[in-house]
């Protein structure tokens, strides 16, 4: 690391010197707007320390919580400054891991970001992760986990039609189109009948 120039260290040196002589003008330091900034920050890093959040999500909260609106968008510049607040970075791991880790889809993770007021570009580049491949992938798991729920044949169609509904609600809970979630559900259901059929013929096998 380059160490800082001899005027630069200079120019430190005077303006520790003012601080702590408490004077104040020319310092890099302005002790009455940091007394007043003070709590504002104490409460956004308490808020960022039980999980992240977007810059206008932690700003409403503050405004919520009776802080100075002033004071609340300096203290958010502060912390954008040192890097404890970035809306991109945000984004991308919003999308990471409710995408890969609770099944949503690309449009449900849109909406959920564009609600805590993240610009279009930093959504458009959070969801880069997410594909077709991975959402066929993540839309086949979620249905075949739901069908594997239905412990024996139906016993007429009236009942195959309810349990096909429940599968595609899965899927459409979370975002996905219904013209895929309607054809993944399908096969699924599908697939799990023809296990309970092998199921049920093996049973009668064994009997006999």
């Amino acid at each position: 690391m380059a160490e800082p120039a001899p005027d630069k260290i200079a120019q430190l040196r005077r303006a520790l010197e003012e601080f702590e002589a408490g004077e104040g003008r020319g310092a890099l330091f302005d002790p009455t707007a940091e007394e007043a900034k003070a709590p504002v920050r104490a409460r956004a890093l308490r808020l960022l320390d039980q999980r992240a959040r977007s810059r206008h999500e932690l700003r409403q909260r503050l405004i919520d919580a009776e802080c100075d609106p002033e004071l609340v968008d300096e203290v958010l510049e502060d912390l954008a400054r040192v890097g404890l607040m970035d809306d991109a970075f945000f984004a991308h791991e919003w999308v990471r891991q409710r995408h890969h880790m609770r099944g949503k889809s690309a449009a449900a993770l849109d909406r959920e970001l564009q609600e805590k007021g993240v610009s279009a570009a930093d959504r458009a580049a959070a969801l880069e992760q997410v594909t077709e491949d991975s959402e066929e992938s993540i839309m086949w798991s979620l249905a075949r986990k739901k069908a594997r729920s239905i412990k024996e044949p139906p016993a007429d169609r009236a009942e195959r039609d309810k349990a096909l509904r429940r599968i595609v609600g899965v899927l459409q809970r979370r975002g996905f189109p219904l013209g895929a979630s309607l054809r993944i559900s399908k096969e699924a259901l599908d697939e799990r009948l023809a296990e309970l059929g092998e199921d049920y013929s093996a049973g009668l096998r064994i009997s006999l």
